[in-house]
């Protein structure tokens, strides 16, 4: 089996508090620390012990993972399982970053978000530019909010031409066709999240080579569909694989959109979907 395994276990904690986020600031007991880690960890037992399939998996947390040395070992143990074709992670880019000397850097990336205001400028671009110099595969990206756009601008000229800068549309937000035009010329791919994406009936990956896991391992086709396809670890999940429309009206967010197979994006990203890095810098 080939397949993508989208990670969200029960960590909701964050060291940030962006007024767009809802989990913004929100701390978990150490109780919800201690089940979190326990999830994960025998999440990656499943995964280590897969050695007849070939995986790939992104961590989605809802809160900011990195700072937690469980999700740190995580990558760096699944970056050296020769099964894993690609371990990656959604991070704010809070954490220190030398703990990445340890991980294959052939198979670890990351996908980073600059969160201003949250963060001193200097401080995160000399993380990206530490990332860059290790060889490690990222991508950096900014939600797309009038106020975020300098900063957006000094970030692009500032990282290495190879790192993609990409631009999230602010959810709520509309967009003028001259705003869009302004964040285009930042992220040429910017015209692909500014409207939500019609999906209902059409054919998505989901479901068959990619699927959602949450910390009890119930599978679900994506982040979005609450419909269960059985559970990772008894194994049940693996009857219901199979190709299936998606069942929603629109896909508004690019974990879910990226999938869509009537869209181009496999080709756009080819090698770095999961780290949201495409094969060939837009623009660039």
């Amino acid at each position: 089996m080939d397949l993508t395994l989208l990670y969200r276990g029960p960590l909701a904690s964050c060291d940030y508090d962006c007024p767009y986020c809802p989990f913004a600031k929100r701390r978990d007991a150490p109780a919800q620390l201690r089940a979190d880690r326990a999830a994960l960890e025998r999440f990656t037992g499943w995964v280590t012990a897969q050695t007849g399939d070939r995986l790939s998996v992104l961590f989605t947390p809802w809160g900011e993972g990195l700072v937690r040395s469980w999700y740190r070992r995580a990558l760096v143990e699944l970056s050296h399982t020769p099964h894993v074709d690609r371990v990656a992670i959604q991070t704010n880019l809070s954490c220190r970053t030398d703990w990445l000397a340890d991980a294959d850097r052939d198979t670890v990336a990351l996908w980073c978000t600059y969160h201003p205001g949250q963060t001193p400028y200097d401080r995160f671009l000399a993380k990206a530019r530490d990332l860059a110099g290790r060889g490690i595969r990222f991508s950096v990206g900014v939600v797309g909010m009038p106020g975020h756009l300098e900063d957006a601008r000094r970030l692009r000229a500032a990282l290495p031409p190879h790192v993609y800068l990409w631009v999230n549309a602010a959810e709520g937000h509309t967009y003028t066709d001259e705003e869009a035009e302004t964040w285009t010329a930042l992220d040429p791919l910017f015209p692909y999240s500014r409207h939500p994406h019609r999906s209902a009936g059409l054919p998505c990956r989901t479901g068959e080579s990619v699927v959602s896991v949450d910390g009890d391992g119930t599978v679900r086709r994506c982040h979005f569909v609450r419909a269960e396809l059985g559970n990772l670890y008894d194994g049940s999940y693996r009857a219901a694989l199979g190709p299936r429309p998606c069942p929603l009206a629109r896909c508004d967010c690019h974990i879910g959109y990226v999938h869509l197979e009537t869209l181009p994006l496999y080709d756009v990203f080819a090698g770095g979907v999961l780290e949201r890095v495409p094969a060939h810098p837009p623009g660039r």
